[in-house]
């Protein structure tokens, strides 16, 4: 059971809102803080570079503080500067062809449908849609009629950014792997806020990053790389990180997923994600997960109950994301005059989810993400200034 006193002591910035946006990008906690700004006064102190190999040790030991949070290997682990950079270098490593098939779901993120449609272009490769199921979320059928020995890649966003739905990760990987097909898992709203562990889930790659549920800084990112496909995958944008120049005329590259790392980072940064993994397990992701689901529970709930507010969330099994729109207000109007109240959410735009809130009829959603730090009572404020909007 999480500590409620301490987690909002230990978050400066839930003492001025309601927060309701690590969807977003969550609140930083005390430690993070510390980590991240202790190691930029010891740059302005000593220089970059030897405040970096005073943190040595620590940086090594991130690799293997992810590797126990994701179920992983600490040479599967790899640092980038966001989940879409994360996410990028992976499809862009993976061996495609004429011929060759890309799966996504309906659900998929526009970052990542974007990426994949240049990828298209570049390669010859065809990129399909499987279809919902009734309920919203992936439907394995649908799947399982799509899959041949053409798809190589089946791109899975675990958990979309406009709804609370939590797609079927481990029945997708088993159809997947029936035809020798790739899993990419995009875990960038799940990881912090659910348990994603790449050993039971039996995904072949992963992303995320840090300044959502897991509580980092922003431009932070993380990737796994399963050993046994990591062969597979060459990154066409390496450096003397990725592949030590060896010789005049030759390079290694590194045969593990760090290959898709660059050399150059933030390490304040860095140092602030790792700690944030480290303080996200020491609550336990278990505990971190019963919160989350209660809060969202009581803010479907709730939001049920008002006239004239639509709850827009999809799936069997939902996160700790709570969608909704309001009859008479626009989505931005919602989000502008509960600011106003200061309640902090935000909004998701038909852009970032275009074959999902096309097929439902939405150009918006209000979306709404409490975490542990957020009580029960700023949800029952949320939920009495929801009910008092006004309405056109």
């Amino acid at each position: 059971m999480i500590d409620f006193d301490a987690a909002r002591a230990d978050t400066p910035g839930a003492a001025s809102t309601v927060f309701l946006d690590s969807a977003g990008a969550s609140l930083l906690p005390n430690p993070v803080l510390d980590e991240v700004f202790g190691h930029l006064r010891r740059e302005a102190e000593v220089g970059g570079y030897r405040a970096q190999e005073e943190r040595a040790e620590d940086l090594r030991q991130g690799y293997s503080t992810f590797a126990r949070l994701l179920g992983a290997q600490p040479n599967e682990v790899a640092f980038t500067d966001s989940a879409t950079r994360s996410w990028l270098s992976l499809v862009d490593a993976v061996p495609l062809g004429t011929g060759d098939e890309v799966l996504i779901s309906e659900v998929e993120y526009g970052a990542n449908a974007v990426a994949l449609l240049r990828l298209a272009e570049r390669t010859g490769a065809t990129i399909r849609l499987v279809a919902s199921d009734e309920t919203g979320q992936l439907s394995l059928d649908a799947l399982r009629a799509a899959l041949s020995e053409r798809v190589k890649l089946v791109s899975l966003v675990h958990m979309p950014t406009n709804s609370g739905l939590v797609n079927p990760v481990r029945e997708v990987v088993d159809a997947a792997h029936e035809v020798g097909a790739l899993v990419l898992l995009d875990a960038c709203q799940s990881v912090g806020q659910l348990p994603v562990r790449v050993d039971e889930l039996g995904v072949d790659l992963l992303s995320g990053t840090g300044r959502k549920w897991l509580r980092g800084p922003r431009g932070t990112g993380f990737l796994v790389v399963r050993e046994a496909v990591a062969d597979q995958l060459v990154p066409r944008l390496i450096d003397h990180s990725a592949a030590p120049w060896v010789s005049r005329d030759r390079y290694q590259l590194r045969d593990d997923a760090r290959r898709h790392e660059l050399w150059e980072y933030g390490v304040a940064e860095r140092l602030g994600l790792i700690r944030a993994a480290e303080y996200a397990a020491a609550l336990g992701i278990e505990a971190i997960a019963k919160e989350v689901d209660a809060r969202a529970r009581f803010l479907r709930d709730g939001l049920a109950e008002l006239p004239g507010v639509r709850l827009r969330d999809l799936g069997r099994q939902h996160s700790g994301i709570v969608t909704f729109t309001v009859d008479g207000l626009g989505p931005d109007q919602v989000r502008d005059a509960l600011r106003a109240a200061g309640i902090t959410l935000t909004v998701s735009p038909g852009t970032s989810t275009l074959i999902d809130m096309t097929a439902r009829g939405l150009s918006a959603v209000v979306r709404a993400s409490p975490h542990y730090f957020v009580g029960f009572d700023e949800l029952t404020t949320f939920l009495a200034a929801v009910g008092a909007l006004p309405r056109s």
